[in-house]
């Protein structure tokens, strides 16, 4: 959900069109268990927000992530792909209230097999407030069939932008958190992120597994305006928290709300993953919304 969320929040004077990111972890050692694996990732967001009339706008566009790893110690590497479709509105309904909704198919597997059960339905809703001109509050809640079962979390933060425009903090907790500071050129910010997202598994020659998929990514960042702001390149240096624990098909849980799961009884395949360093080179291309009203963008 992260990686559409921030361009889909509408309390910015800018949209993201596109956002492109190439990440690598070091060293992630297995728990309790001999070997190591780093963490290739690259992920690839695309957004079209389509202006219907003055208060709504039709919201398109396509999410692809892309994993790879050992997920046994001393494995061969393993490919993990997710492909998503976002249809939804945006809405302004007057000053101060404006709402997003969004349907969020998703296929998420190892692609080696495309099959029904590795499609999921997803979706967002959002509320935000704009209670000044350049702060508001939103609040919301993401749900999603998983293939451990069906993921939930709430959604609430909010956004400031500092009257000479310099100083910005975005956040939606438990989701992402970026606080920065532009010094023109350039600009310094700290940020974190959260996922929850699953897998399919088809081997050749074994059942069907899933890989069920957490990550808690804390890092500074510096990133460049090139292009009157229109095109930012960050450079980020972090800890990441990575699971990719294994399960079989048929172990699954009853609910998942956050961090938290209800009812289920799994058996872990393979160790789990220790923490680690990693860095992460994204690329932004940004519509700046001629505006003046941040409570106004749709």
């Amino acid at each position: 959900m992260l990686l559409f969320l921030p361009a889909l929040c509408f309390g910015q004077e800018y949209v993201d069109l596109v956002k492109l990111n190439y990440s690598e972890t070091f060293n992630n050692k297995f728990k309790d268990a001999e070997g190591n694996t780093n963490i290739e990732a690259f992920d690839a967001k695309f957004t079209i927000p389509i202006p219907i009339n003055e208060k709504h706008a039709f919201v398109t566009g396509a999410d692809f992530v892309y994993n790879n790893l050992q997920l046994f110690p001393y494995a061969e590497r393993s490919s993990l792909y997710s492909t998503t479709l976002k249809l939804g509105m945006a809405s302004s309904w007057n000053e101060k209230w404006s709402t997003t909704v969004v349907l969020l198919p998703k296929l998420a597997s190892d692609y080696k097999q495309i099959l029904d059960d590795d499609l999921y339905i997803g979706g967002l809703a959002m509320l935000k407030y704009g209670k000044k001109k350049n702060f508001l509050y939103r609040i919301g809640i993401y749900g999603s069939q998983e293939a451990f079962g069906f993921f939930t979390t709430p959604i609430v933060g909010f956004y400031y932008l500092s009257p000479n425009s310099r100083f910005e903090m975005d956040m939606s907790l438990p989701i992402t958190a970026d606080v920065n500071y532009n010094l023109g050129i350039a600009t310094l910010g700290i940020d974190y992120s959260g996922i929850s997202r699953s897998f399919k598994i088809h081997p050749y020659d074994s059942p069907i597994l899933y890989a069920d998929v957490s990550s808690m990514e804390f890092s500074g960042y510096v990133q460049f305006n090139i292009v009157k702001n229109r095109i930012l390149c960050r450079s980020k240096l972090g800890y990441s928290n990575n699971k990719f624990d294994v399960y079989r098909e048929n172990d699954r849980i009853d609910l998942g709300i956050s961090a938290f799961e209800i009812g289920g009884d799994r058996h872990q395949l393979n160790p789990s993953l220790k923490g680690s360093l990693f860095f992460k080179f994204e690329m932004l291309y940004r519509f700046q919304i001629p505006i003046s009203d941040p409570t106004e963008k749709r």
